[in-house]
């Protein structure tokens, strides 16, 4: 699904409003019955027994508020509505609002921070309609300032929260807080979701993200250009290589993977076992020479074969082999388990300058390029992707210290010619031409060591069956999140393990065939 900014949010209003001719008041009366609906379906039981409050600015935000408050109110639910700001600054549909909710006998009171009673209702409410700020926030919520209050309210309360648009304090753009955001258990977003809906802070504190069509013409968003989407089901279908009937074990790629070293068995394993689960015909798995009994041992579907080591890590005279056993594969897997020295930073390097086939770069291998980032740079006519967590991501040059990781994904894929996997919480895929993909799937059972292993295992056979390095990389992070949530249901994300997530790989792929 599409993902816009507060910009391209703007110009949509501003399309239908004024080319289309849409009264402002009737989008802001649809966006209020979609927030009065979700409110209305949080409730412990009936709207005659229920309390709510909506806090609202001065903004057409804040119209949207008022207008749920006046509609929770015709249905029955006791509700009051604050406005946290000036009577003065109500914009000209906030305060046709206010005239429409007085009319039924509710007034809009003004919000006091002080006033003790205001806040036992709103602590006490069964539902609270956040709208206090809508996109355009784009500066801190101050401490001390009666929105900060109104914030710390909320989030106090026992109700339900339903935040209109997006929760006030979440930066629309990348998903960061701007001083403090409401915690929303659901917010109702209009037309579109927001990128700061899907990544960051405001992937978390969105809470389940519902969108409400508006009214704005089918055709207007039909024709937004978004450089960012979410990776669905049907995305997945999609990517998902096809299988012939009549192909045969070399149809299907070879990947090969190069990794492991004393102390780092189960990297390797893991990566060649993901390899084979998501359909690789063929799986080779190049080892340190002491380590090569223990993964002979395990791998039953793969083939490892021993390399030259060095104190227990692979030495650079493995490359000369590497590379001749590369020739003969689609993708190579380079990394998982690899421990980190000279010696392993030297072959790391140079096999990238002399690889051709598409590599999937993980781990140690991603560390063997801080200071040598020229080396990733040479190969922007060859497929590369990179899989960092975001302490690897700040080791190659990434910068995660603006909050924006959506954009830090996106600039370092467009940089340097690859395709960035950033992993974590909603995991980015970043394309060379600045298009970026986020992650529906998961949970926090996949951050266990491993993991990582696992996924770069899928991409690689991804690209070696044929998808493109964009499609490789985003359908394999949603198989890896998909399998981690089938585990979770089984095992609890407290305990399932990465072997888990290998085994639950069939059952992910059977939902999308």
């Amino acid at each position: 699904m599409k993902l816009t900014t507060a910009a391209q949010m703007k110009e949509l209003d501003r399309q239908a409003i004024e080319e289309r001719g849409i009264p402002s008041l009737d989008l802001m009366e649809r966006a209020a019955a979609g927030v009065a609906e979700a409110a209305l379906a949080l409730l412990p039981q009936r709207p005659g027994k229920c309390r709510g409050a909506a806090l609202c600015g001065a903004g057409n935000n804040g119209g949207d508020g008022i207008a749920a408050a006046r509609l929770l109110f015709l249905k029955g639910l006791k509700v009051r509505a604050f406005l946290v700001g000036d009577y003065e600054k109500l914009t000209p549909d906030a305060l046709e609002e206010t005239r429409r909710l007085s009319e039924c006998g509710v007034e809009l009171e003004r919000f006091d921070p002080a006033d003790e009673s205001q806040r036992a209702w709103v602590l006490g409410c069964d539902v609270v309609v956040d709208a206090l700020f809508g996109v355009g926030l784009s500066r801190p919520i101050g401490a001390g300032t009666p929105f900060a209050a109104a914030v710390d309210w909320m989030n106090e309360s026992r109700a339900a929260v339903v935040a209109a648009d997006i929760a006030s304090g979440v930066a629309a753009d990348t998903g960061a807080v701007l001083g403090r955001a409401v915690r929303a258990d659901r917010t109702v977003t209009f037309t579109l979701p927001k990128v700061g809906q899907a990544v960051g802070q405001g992937a978390v504190l969105s809470g389940n993200v519902e969108v409400r069509d508006i009214g704005i013409p089918a055709d207007l968003v039909r024709g937004l250009v978004c450089r960012a989407q979410t990776v669905e089901r049907d995305f997945a279908r999609a990517a998902l290589p096809p299988r012939r009937a009549d192909g045969h074990k070399g149809t299907f790629g070879k990947v090969l993977i190069i990794g492991g070293a004393v102390g780092y068995t189960g990297a390797p394993w893991l990566t060649a076992a993901a390899a084979v689960r998501t359909g690789c015909g063929l799986v080779s798995l190049g080892v340190p020479e002491t380590i090569w009994p223990v993964e002979a041992a395990k791998c039953v579907s793969a083939m490892p074969f021993p390399l030259p080591d060095k104190h227990g890590r692979l030495s650079p005279k493995a490359k000369e082999e590497i590379l001749e056993r590369a020739a003969g594969c689609d993708a190579v897997a380079l990394g998982p388990g690899l421990g980190r020295g000279d010696g392993v930073t030297e072959l790391v390097l140079d096999l990238l300058r002399e690889i051709q086939q598409p590599v999937v770069l993980d781990a140690d291998g991603i560390n063997a390029l801080a200071g040598h980032i020229d080396v990733l740079d040479a190969r922007r006519d060859r497929i590369t992707v990179l899989t960092p967590h975001d302490g690897e991501f700040a080791r190659i040059g990434g910068d995660l210290t603006g909050g924006d990781r959506l954009g830090a994904a996106r600039a370092f894929g467009a940089a340097h010619g690859c395709v960035l996997v950033l992993k974590g919480h909603r995991t980015l895929t970043a394309a060379p031409a600045g298009n970026v993909l986020v992650n529906t799937t998961g949970n926090s059972g996949l951050a266990k060591g491993g993991s990582g292993d696992v996924l770069t295992g899928i991409i690689a056979s991804m690209l070696a069956q044929g998808a493109t390095a964009v499609q490789a990389a985003a359908v394999g992070v949603w198989l890896h999140g998909r399998a981690g949530d089938l585990a979770a249901e089984r095992l609890t994300p407290y305990g399932m393990t990465p072997e888990d997530v290998v085994s639950s790989l069939p059952a992910a792929i059977g939902e999308i065939l």
